[in-house]
């Protein structure tokens, strides 16, 4: 499949479903496109070689969340973050990490033009090192709250609101 909008999430090593089906339906509620990377789970596509049960089993209980959205996003699966990011780029997009880190911007400040694609990562962990340093930028949203960080599709549902306001 290949990407059709101008804005793409990017979910890397996302390991529960609930948080893949909420990706479907955020992405479908926002008109975007969808990458999972790694041991994100994922829907049956062209060249799966997963175990049957294993795709049935993923298939199921993303569409609990999904909503039949995994139906209908345009969505593409890539073994690495590294070969995700290279394709990313060398299709025109700008590559933005949505992390708390040292280089993080707020996010309200985010403007840009053309393609953008933003990156989320591990529910703990969050993007590593080397995944940062392939970005172009890196935002973060502002807590006000004691936890230090948002569930990861709320903070996928708040990147692509931004990028939406922020378009230029």
């Amino acid at each position: 499949m290949k990407l059709k909008k101008n804005i793409c999430l990017v979910a890397i090593d996302i390991r529960s479903t609930h948080n893949v089906g909420s990706f479907f339906r955020t992405c479908d509620g926002f008109g975007s496109d969808l990458c999972l990377v790694g041991i994100t789970p994922r829907p049956k596509y062209t060249g799966d070689d997963r175990l049957p049960h294993l795709i049935e089993s993923a298939e199921k209980s993303i569409s609990k969340t999904a909503l039949g959205a995994e139906k209908i996003v345009n969505w593409q699966y890539y073994p690495s973050s590294a070969e995700c990011i290279e394709k990313l780029k060398n299709e025109g997009y700008k590559v933005i990490a949505l992390e708390q880190n040292k280089r993080s911007k707020d996010l309200s400040k985010m403007k840009y033009k053309g393609k953008i694609a933003l990156l989320v990562g591990r529910e703990v962990e969050g993007l590593t090192e080397g995944e940062l340093k392939l970005c172009d930028e890196v935002y973060q949203i502002p807590m006000s709250g004691i936890k230090e960080s948002f569930n990861v599709s709320v903070t996928a549902g708040i990147g692509l609101y931004q990028a939406q306001l922020n378009k230029l």
